[in-house]
Parts: C-alpha cells; structure tokens; sequence
C-alpha cells in the first residue's frame, strides 16, 4: 500500500522536463533543520516556463510546510524525550501568540526553529501546520513574483561577478 502511495506521489510529481519533482524534494529538505534555500529552484523552474508559476509555487509550498511539520514533530518528540523547556523570551512570545506565529516559519534562520519550537510546546498541531502553509505560499508568491520583475541584464551581471 505504502509503495502504491510513494508512486502515485512520485507520478504526480513527475515532470523531469520542469523539474517539478526537484522543487518538491529541496522545499522539504530545506525547511528542515538543514541550511539550504529552495528559492533559486522555485526561481529556475518559472523561469524557464512561466506557465508553470503556480503548480511550482504550491509544489514548493508543499514540499517546504511538509518539511516544517517534520520539524514540529521533532520538537513535539524532543521535549517527549528530554523534558523540560527553559522560560526564555521565544517560550513566552510563543505560548502567548500561538500557531499564528507560524506565519513567520519562512523567515531564514529563525522560521525552522520556531516550527521545532511550536511541537516543543506542543502547540496544536492542525492550526500550526495551516498557518505554516500561509507564510510559505506568501513567501515562495512574493519571491517568485519579485525575481521575475527584475530585468535578465541584472541575473546576468550577477552570474559574470561570481565566475
């Protein structure tokens, strides 16, 4: 059964031609705990097919509020394991503004932890993971739309300074 719901997930996905099945597995990647940006794949894919905008923005969306739910699931098993939690500033704001803050988990650098932080408190799991999937489709919208308004000459100067 697992492995019918594996290749009916990867035949969906699939498009090798857009790279659709790539954005997926760098979002999820990169919204976990590991340093990576998924935005230049997001970026590569429309910009080669701009017809392909918003099937890349919700594949990315996907892949990356999957990836923030592994990371809530580990600090919801983490303090499961460890225990307690130290009465910090970021436990305060959290428990005081709840899921809502996970409108922020697309902010680098702090929007990974703070989904490690929301299973920590064992925040609820539904609304979290919902208002995760705001941000990022706010975030992966806006960025994609911004690049794409900036004129080619400047990709190009960009890519002649670093080589």
């Amino acid at each position: 059964m697992i492995e019918s719901v594996v290749l009916w997930l990867l035949k969906v996905l699939a498009a090798p031609q857009v790279g659709l099945t790539s954005v997926f597995v760098i979002s999820f990647v990169s919204a976990t705990l590991l340093p990576m940006g998924s935005e230049p794949a997001v970026f590569a894919v429309v910009k080669a097919n701009a017809s392909l905008f918003w099937p890349t923005i919700l594949i990315a969306t996907l892949g990356n509020t999957l990836g923030g739910a592994v990371d809530y699931w580990m600090g919801y098993t983490a303090k499961v394991a460890v225990g307690k939690e130290k009465d910090t500033r970021w436990f305060k704001w959290l428990k005081r503004y709840g899921p809502k803050t996970m409108l922020l988990s697309w902010v680098p650098g702090i929007g990974d932890p703070l989904c490690t932080m929301a299973g920590w408190l064992h925040m609820p799991y539904w609304p979290s993971v919902g208002y995760m999937a705001i941000g990022k489709l706010l975030r992966y919208t806006l960025m994609t739309w911004m690049l794409l308004n900036v004129p080619d000459g400047f990709w190009r100067r960009i890519a002649d300074m670093i080589s």
